[in-house]
């Protein structure tokens, strides 16, 4: 005695708008992970690399012979004339 199970094909309802959005979030992240390759860093990677650059100017405007807007900064013998 066989027992048949009664599945009709249209008893999955699917929602095709829930498909659409997925597949325009694929492309959305594709897209965006072809234009990062091609324009380079991450916004993280923008600060840190400004943050560096500014470090290193602080490093440099602190270890000045003269400080900025001093006079007598063009001397090459340092001596009065």
């Amino acid at each position: 005695m066989a027992v048949f199970k009664l599945v009709s094909p249209m008893s999955q309802i699917t929602n095709l708008n829930r498909f659409r959005k997925q597949k325009a979030r694929d492309e959305a992240r594709d897209k965006a992970g072809i234009r990062a390759a091609s324009f380079g860093r991450t916004k993280a990677q923008k600060a840190a690399e400004a943050d560096a650059s500014a470090r290193a100017a602080r490093h440099l405007d602190a270890h000045r012979r003269t400080p900025e807007g001093a006079a007598g900064g063009d001397q090459a013998d340092g001596g009065d004339e």
